[in-house]
Order: C-alpha cells, then sequence, then structure tokens
C-alpha cells in the first residue's frame, strides 16, 4: 500500500510541474517602441493606399460623368440638327407645291365664255 501512495504523490509532483505555464516573459520599453513604431508605419502605409485608391476612384469617375456630357451634347446637338433639317425640308415641300400650283395655274386655259 506504501507503494501505491509513493506512486500517487510522485504522479502528483509530476502533474503539478508540467502543468505550470512559464511566467510571461516582459517586453521591454525598447521592444514596446519598435512595435508602436512598426504598427504606426503601418498605419500612414494603408492610409496612403487608401487615398490613392479613392483618388483614383474619384479620377474615373470624373472622367465618365465627362464622357457622359459630352453624349448627352451630342444628342442634344443631333436632335436640333434633325429639327432644323426637318423644317427646311418642310420649307422646301412648301416652295415645290406652291410653284406647281403656279405653273399648273398658269398652264391651265382660262375657260372661254360665249
Amino acid at each position: 500500500m506504501t507503494k501505491v501512495i509513493a506512486t500517487l504523490i510522485a504522479g502528483l509532483f509530476a502533474t503539478a510541474a508540467f502543468a505550470q505555464t512559464p511566467a510571461p516573459a516582459t517586453t521591454t520599453p525598447a521592444a514596446a517602441k519598435a512595435e508602436a513604431k512598426e504598427t504606426k508605419v503601418a498605419a500612414k502605409a494603408e492610409a496612403k493606399e487608401t487615398k490613392a485608391a479613392v483618388k483614383a476612384e474619384a479620377k474615373t469617375a470624373k472622367v465618365e460623368a465627362d464622357a457622359k456630357k459630352d453624349v448627352a451634347v451630342a444628342q442634344a446637338d443631333e436632335k436640333a440638327d434633325k429639327a432644323d433639317a426637318h423644317a427646311k425640308a418642310t420649307k422646301t415641300k412648301a416652295k415645290a407645291h406652291a410653284k406647281a400650283e403656279k405653273t399648273e395655274a398658269a398652264a391651265t386655259p382660262a375657260p372661254v365664255t360665249k
């Protein structure tokens, strides 16, 4: 029985020795400064990338807006040209009809009355 108790006590001590966690390593102020500096540099780089991306996106949006504006101006010009052409065609048709009526009236002899 003493051997069993001795084995249990030895197992308890062994378990206690392995179960302990090592003390956390204390960081030195120099290491903390270096880590803070590295974090700061990374944040600056990320901010710079974000700023560049936003700037590029804004530039693209501006180009798209200019292109849409140009298309709208071209469509308005086309509409105006079409309206002018239509008005000119109507005027030309009216002149042709008037001329045709005039020549028809001149060609038709007046009725003879006796």
